[in-house]
């Protein structure tokens, strides 16, 4: 049986909708649980030697998209579109299972996405000024691998390259939106309306840009975007 819409409100369904997948809430928890045990713990410490400092030297810059901002723009600029789109359709259900979608997207694939770089520990381009912020590089004399002397928690996020968070993140909640969006306008209707699909890759772009100013800001090797973006 078809949804009438402005029938299923907040107000009449919503405490029904939110019981009947009580479940799927629970296993959020469970993920989000999940995705701070993988940012607390130790990476993988992978061997960087003098030799592979050439590529390593890049300046150790401030983030053009800080971590703060990529929540904000993942999942609560998403659900800022979906509340307009409840106030126009009063259909809770739309409401309720995008939010649900939308977290699960972004959940999963920081859960993926930080066990990969727990386990790879690739060292970021700007590793060499995380290792020695003095300038000052000190190595082995038997192993040729570096001995760091800095920050502990700066070395530590050093080992975080591969894959870019910042862009999987983006294109999990961006990607949603694009396909959340071109269902509500039809943009697959087969009536050539270009314009449609022009707004269904906005979102898109807008990931994307997330994954360039991650090359820019010399935080990424362009693999890491490239895998971090599929």
């Amino acid at each position: 049986m078809p949804i009438q819409l402005g029938a299923h409100t907040i107000k009449s369904h919503g405490t029904k909708v939110l019981r009947s997948h009580m479940h799927d809430w629970i296993i959020l928890v469970a993920l989000a649980v999940t995705e701070v045990v993988l940012n607390v713990i130790d990476p993988f410490y992978r061997f960087v030697g003098k030799d592979m400092m050439t590529d390593l030297r890049y300046p150790l810059k401030s983030n053009t998209i800080p971590f703060w901002a990529v929540p904000v723009i993942g999942i609560l600029l998403p659900f800022a579109i979906f509340i307009v789109i409840y106030f126009f359709r009063r259909d809770v259900y739309d409401l309720h299972h995008a939010m649900l979608g939308i977290l699960f997207s972004a959940l999963i694939t920081g859960v993926i996405t930080d066990a990969i770089k727990d386990a790879v520990g690739r060292p970021r381009p700007d590793f060499f000024w995380r290792c020695f912020p003095d300038g000052k590089d000190v190595y082995n004399n038997v192993t040729g691998g570096v001995i760091c002397h800095g920050e502990k928690s700066v070395i530590k996020e050093g080992h975080k390259s591969f894959p870019s968070g910042h862009t999987s993140w983006a294109f999990a909640g961006f990607g949603f939106v694009a396909w959340y969006i071109a269902g509500k306008i039809k943009a697959f209707d087969r009536k050539g309306h270009v314009a449609k699909l022009c707004i269904v890759f906005l979102p898109l772009l807008v990931a994307a840009l997330v994954g360039v100013s991650r090359v820019d800001d010399y935080w990424h090797h362009w693999q890491d975007v490239f895998a971090g973006g599929l």
